[in-house]
């Protein structure tokens, strides 16, 4: 029988609690529920809010004498954070469910962000309407509007929490298959302006008997491959599409913030880089574009996105980005460059062909890039072009294979 573990603020919101325990265990999922609010708990749980604390050294005294929210608040997130990997090691849980506002839904994310991701992990949140990213981060976290607060069991709000029980004991009692035949896994960066690229190197890596796992260059893309970079599961990566620099030095809002391109190259994984759809800086719908940037070369990709093109000074700052993590690799690596345009729409009579820009783009990585930690390959080809896609494909292989 599977356990579900339940964690939340069982003070404030044990009615709530209760009413989801109940509802795990006529289902036939165990429990364990993981109190971490500061006042006493409705009903007893299974690991206290001194358990939480004390994983963090903290005591329960200290944060009643405080008297501080955000104290109390951050000594539990902490405490979950840490706590929380570790009953799931220890075998003590198989998914975690969770329900609350936004003080609640930060401390209970915390610590499911630290799970493995394929661990169950259900999140009903008053905050799921918004933007999620500060709670779901690189996980796999599915979060529920709760649509009303949290507060109280009422015809509304318990069709949300039944939901969200069924969806979790769905996933407790329906695990995915295991692959016998597991084969190595390249993970590999797109963006619709670099489709045909990764199309056509990923059917290349395949028929090479690779899996071959393609991640959205949309800054929570970005950080998901660097995660699973960093959690082991990756054997190659084919960085083809690092746009998300763009955003990062330009202030565009598909950033995968300043440690895009590290994993692998700390981690000594096989990589091959180039500069796939670092043409442009993203936005959302055109009126949204910031008023500094409105005489500048735009481009309306559909109505929710707008594109930027970028100058030949942003193109320095992102090679000076690429070329700073390519250098810090203690595995193989190879930088490649695709002298006739970067993407889909940076090509001869599109509207963001930028032969200028895209110069000082590779210029600054032949300057900088250390080529005892990393090869430099031009090919006078686009990065979409068939001859491109292949070479970096079969360029992955060499290296995995040295």
């Amino acid at each position: 029988m599977k356990t579900v573990a339940i964690i939340g603020t069982f003070d404030t919101k044990g009615e709530e609690f209760a009413y989801v325990k109940t509802r795990f265990e006529e289902l036939g999922i165990n429990t364990i529920t993981i109190h971490c609010g500061v006042f006493d708990p409705r009903t007893m749980p299974d690991v206290t809010n001194t358990e939480v604390a004390a994983a963090v050294d903290i005591e329960m005294s200290t944060i009643a004498e405080k008297k501080d929210r955000a104290f109390a608040t951050e000594t539990m997130t902490r405490g979950v954070e840490k706590l929380l990997p570790t009953l799931y090691a220890n075998g003590r849980f198989d998914g975690v469910f969770s329900m609350g506002g936004s003080g609640g839904t930060a401390i209970a994310t915390a610590g499911m962000r630290k799970l493995p991701v394929g661990v169950p992990k259900v999140m009903v949140s008053t905050m799921a309407s918004g933007d999620t990213s500060p709670y779901v981060g690189a996980s796999d976290i599915a979060m529920f509007p709760s649509i009303v607060d949290v507060a109280g069991i009422n015809s509304f709000s318990a069709t949300i929490f039944n939901n969200a029980v069924a969806a979790m004991t769905g996933m407790l009692e329906h695990t995915a298959p295991k692959h016998e035949d597991s084969k190595p896994l390249v993970a590999a960066t797109m963006f619709g302006v670099t489709t045909p690229a990764i199309q056509k190197a990923q059917a290349y890596l395949e028929s090479n008997g690779y899996e071959v796992l393609v991640f959205h260059a949309t800054g929570t893309g970005g950080k998901c491959m660097e995660s699973l970079i960093n959690g082991g599961f990756i054997k190659g990566v084919l960085d083809l599409t690092t746009t998300e620099w763009c955003d990062e030095i330009a202030g565009g809002v598909l950033n995968a913030g300043p440690d895009r391109c590290s994993a692998a190259a700390l981690n000594g994984i096989p990589a091959v880089v180039s500069v796939g759809a670092d043409d442009m800086v993203n936005f959302g719908p055109w009126d949204t574009v910031p008023e500094h940037y409105q005489s500048r070369n735009l481009y309306k990709h559909n109505p929710t996105v707008t594109l930027m093109r970028t100058t030949v000074e942003e193109n320095e700052q992102i090679g000076r980005a690429i070329a700073s993590k390519v250098n810090i690799s203690i595995g193989p690596c190879a930088v490649m460059l695709p002298l006739k345009g970067v993407s889909m729409i940076d090509a001869e009579g599109q509207p963001f062909y930028g032969p200028e820009e895209d110069a000082a783009l590779f210029q600054v990585l032949r300057d900088e890039i250390d080529p005892t930690k990393a090869e430099l390959i031009e090919m006078d080809a686009h990065v979409n072009d068939d001859e491109f896609a292949i070479a970096a494909a079969q360029k992955l292989i060499d290296l995995m294979n040295q």
